[in-house]
């Protein structure tokens, strides 16, 4: 039986984009996307709830979110959630929930550095497999 894993996010970046490179030359940028949710309570008051996503994006997309993404700028991002975990040094389990990035849409002007709203696609599939993430320094 077939599976999906698939999420769909528009929010505004919490902090500038970090881009690295792995071992064997992939790049690899991460960033956080705030996404806000406004409702009515029972009492009908206001209330607001924000939730905050770590997004990886590789290769070609992770250069291209590191050379257009600002902390603020509002995106739409397309993937798949993936959780992984290690043990700290602490000799307690860690898992983090991260969205690997298929395509990310700049819904913005950019705030005046003259990039356009159009968006890209890549995954870390370009590698031609999967990427070890133990060796991601994050």
């Amino acid at each position: 039986m077939a599976g999906l894993n698939k999420v769909m996010i528009i929010g505004n970046l919490g902090r500038d984009p970090e881009m690295r490179y792995t071992p064997n030359g992939a790049a690899v940028t991460t960033f956080s996307v705030a996404v806000n949710r406004r409702w009515t309570s029972q009492d009908g008051q206001p209330q607001d709830e924000t939730e905050w996503f770590n997004v990886v994006a590789w290769n070609k997309l992770a250069e291209t979110c590191s050379q257009v993404l600002s902390k603020g700028r509002l995106v739409y991002v397309e993937g798949r959630l993936r959780t992984r975990s290690w043990d700290g040094q602490d000799g307690q389990k860690h898992y983090r929930t991260e969205v690997i990035a298929s395509d990310v849409r700049f819904l913005d002007s950019g705030r005046g550095r003259g990039q356009d709203a159009a968006g890209t696609s890549g995954t870390e599939d370009d590698l031609g497999g999967d990427i070890e993430t133990d060796d991601i320094p994050f």
